[in-house]
């Protein structure tokens, strides 16, 4: 008896990002969650991330769906680094390693009389800018609602993005307020 093995293919797609290319797979290595790795010492929960952090290019990693989006060091070329990290995550993922480790995160936070509006913000940002975002190698993330402002964490190509202002602005806060009247603001949270 014989077993086919499952063919896999990564390849390599810009982002609005100069800074991160997008690695995607044609199947799902994180399918139901995602995971943010800004820094090397923030890795403890991916051995995945703390393998890409020994490539000297390597200057933060996120990881979502069927995709890695990978921030280059300053000095490196794309060039250079797309081959090495194409057959290092095919590799890795073809030996069937822990990409991350389960954890179970729970949001409690209570937005009290808010969370009608809250639910509204949550619903349209689902809907309407996270598929655009993560199509671009990142991820928009709601943390709050307090005063009529919207604070978001953007991760993967959309932190540090050079265009994230301009897509927070005017695209994000202009549909939030156009769409629901009790924003009056989004901001970024720091990382």
């Amino acid at each position: 008896m014989t077993t086919e093995k499952e063919f896999l293919e990564v390849y390599a797609e810009q982002t609005p990002n100069p800074e991160t290319m997008k690695f995607v797979f044609n199947k799902m290595i994180l399918p139901d969650d995602s995971a943010d790795f800004p820094t090397r010492d923030k890795t403890e929960s991916s051995p995945l991330a703390k393998n890409l952090f020994e490539f000297s290019f390597v200057n933060g990693v996120f990881i979502m769906n069927n995709f890695v989006t990978i921030t280059r060091s300053e000095g490196s070329e794309w060039n250079d680094i797309i081959p090495i990290m194409k057959e290092f995550l095919k590799s890795y993922v073809e030996a069937k390693e822990i990409i991350v480790h389960a954890t179970v995160t729970v949001d409690r936070t209570d937005y009290g009389d808010d969370s009608i509006v809250v639910a509204k913000i949550k619903e349209t940002l689902d809907t309407y800018v996270k598929p655009a975002v993560e199509n671009d190698g990142g991820q928009i993330v709601f943390k709050d609602f307090m005063n009529g402002i919207v604070t978001l964490e953007m991760r993967g190509s959309c932190s540090g993005c050079p265009s994230s202002t301009i897509t927070l602005k005017r695209g994000i806060e202009a549909m939030l307020t156009r769409m629901i009247p009790e924003v009056k603001e989004v901001i970024a949270e720091a990382m």
